[in-house]
């Protein structure tokens, strides 16, 4: 079960950037929610709880920030979008996680 959730992120974190590069389908955001969703249950541990949450925080605001960027970034901000749709799900799962072990202590 370890390895299934390494080999869900590296998958899902190839494809989410791989995504940019082709025609969005509408289903291209549910795969790689879905693997966010594996990745969330499976790879995460309680130890790597806030460093995760933390470091997805940092990335959703420097997507914002990327915008800004003439040219390159349409491009960035649509491969920002893919990993968010990859990795929010994953923060879901892991936020409330995180709010469920808060709230027993």
């Amino acid at each position: 079960m370890d390895k299934l959730g390494k080999y869900a992120f590296i998958i899902g974190f190839i494809l989410a950037l791989l995504a940019t590069f082709v025609q969005h389908q509408a289903w291209t955001f549910w795969v790689l929610a879905l693997i966010g969703l594996v990745v969330g249950f499976l790879n995460i541990t309680s130890e790597e709880t806030n460093t995760f949450l933390l470091a997805s925080i940092g990335l959703i605001l420097s997507a914002t920030a990327l915008q800004t960027i003439p040219m390159v970034g349409e491009f960035v901000t649509e491969m920002v979008a893919n990993v968010l749709s990859f990795l929010g799900a994953a923060v879901l799962v892991v936020a409330i996680r995180a709010i469920i072990s808060t709230a027993k202590d």
